[in-house]
């Protein structure tokens, strides 16, 4: 999962009193209350005014009242702990659903923390206290919603969908990375870490995404300035691929006595492995090679839509952050990532009816990376010759820099 550090364990539930039904009850004195969006929405005030018209739950938090209801319940033991008191500016207590819609804005608009606190009247100390309050008890408490997938069933499930895109068999998943940018100080020598190819300062997230684009593995706090390969080898997914305890599942025959172990896809900036399959790179391929690089295309294609939906649904990471915790702000990506992945197993429409883009990185360059494992060009060979129905005897030299062992480290 990457360096994301700080994770608080799980504190006893206590207090409730739960119904023959086993769900939590209130006291027979304690009246209904009214609807808290209702309620809610009266004390908006700023910017969000001028739309009062149209002024709805989704349209402020891009999400179901049932995925907010869900969250709420995950994080309620955590958000209504003592000694916590938070208060609007009047005095009155901000309740659960108060606190979650709160920290929820400012994650999903990327506003300011004054902006927020003034559409919520609210002051900006307040918004900042409850927002980390909200990311220390979603690390925890949804960590389970962002899993490799544990059993046969669900892995051949994401393998049957991927082949449904384009026809890649066996395929387990679609890595990509992106880039979130930063506005640090240029006076601190520290703070050269973070400058990238493309001399902004910026903090990586590398993704592996399943059909549905849910994350099914992250890992993130490395800087910019190491390139997408370098990520990787860091990672403990690569690791795992390595040691073969991970994509080790059934092979799929491709024709009598070839067989097709279990890959993911990933775009040229990444590695050829054994476990990890890029495109062709240069010109003048064959007709099969071009054939499997269109296929390939469109079937990591779900990576950079994931990523692209994940910036744009939370916004707190889709512009220049000011001057972030870079210590923190690992954190803040894995609770965006394990949001994205809620409004998934949800099944919340809200997002269906919200327009996205496929760019996720503008204005950052495709990285090559020349690394070429021997067994993985026999095996992309092999495959690109039964994609396109003439799987005969493949050639074992590859082009590029040919190896097994490490990596390049820049």
């Amino acid at each position: 999962m990457g360096p994301v550090k700080g994770l608080k364990r799980k504190r006893k539930a206590e207090g409730e009193k739960v119904g023959e039904n086993g769900l939590a009850t209130l006291p027979l004195s304690q009246p209904l209350p009214l609807d808290w969006w209702d309620d809610f929405s009266k004390r908006i005030t700023g910017p969000l005014l001028q739309s009062r018209l149209s002024l709805t739950f989704e349209s402020i938090f891009k999400i179901s009242r049932k995925t907010f209801n869900y969250i709420c319940s995950l994080v309620k033991e955590d958000m209504m702990a003592k000694p916590a008191n938070f208060c609007y500016s009047n005095g009155k207590p901000l309740s659960l659903n108060d606190r979650v819609a709160i920290a929820l804005r400012r994650l999903s608009s990327g506003e300011s923390l004054s902006i927020v606190g003034d559409s919520f009247r609210v002051n900006q100390s307040t918004v900042a206290q409850i927002t980390w309050k909200f990311v220390e008890s979603m690390e925890v408490r949804g960590l389970h919603h962002l899993q490799w997938p544990s059993t046969e069933a669900d892995m051949e499930e994401t393998k049957s969908s991927f082949q449904k895109i384009r026809g890649l068999p066996n395929c387990c998943g679609a890595i990509d990375t992106t880039h979130i940018n930063m506005c640090l100080s240029t006076m601190s020598t520290s703070n050269s870490i973070w400058i990238d190819r493309e001399k902004k300062h910026s903090m990586i997230l590398q993704a592996i995404v399943d059909p549905e684009m849910r994350f099914r593995d992250i890992i993130t706090g490395w800087p910019g300035s190491l390139s997408e390969s370098c990520v990787l080898q860091n990672s403990g997914f690569f690791k795992l691929s390595q040691e073969g305890k991970r994509l080790n599942g059934k092979k799929t025959e491709l024709s009598e006595g070839t067989y097709l172990r279990e890959y993911i896809v990933g775009d040229a900036g990444f590695p050829l492995l054994p476990w990890l399959l890029t495109p062709y790179q240069g010109k003048g391929l064959s007709d099969f090679q071009s054939e499997f690089n269109k296929r390939h295309s469109a079937t990591r294609m779900v990576a950079r839509r994931a990523l692209a939906r994940l910036k744009e649904m939370w916004r707190i990471i889709q512009g220049v952050m000011w001057r972030p915790d870079t210590n923190k702000l690992p954190r803040i990506i894995l609770v965006c990532c394990l949001l994205h992945n809620i409004v998934i197993d949800l099944e919340d429409g809200v997002q269906d009816e919200m327009s996205f883009s496929y760019k996720h990185d503008l204005g950052y360059r495709q990285q090559t990376c020349e690394f070429v494992d021997k067994t993985a060009f026999v095996q992309r060979e092999k495959l690109s010759r039964y994609l396109a129905g003439s799987l005969k005897h493949i050639s074992s030299s590859p082009v590029g820099k040919e190896g097994t062992g490490f990596l390049p480290s820049n």
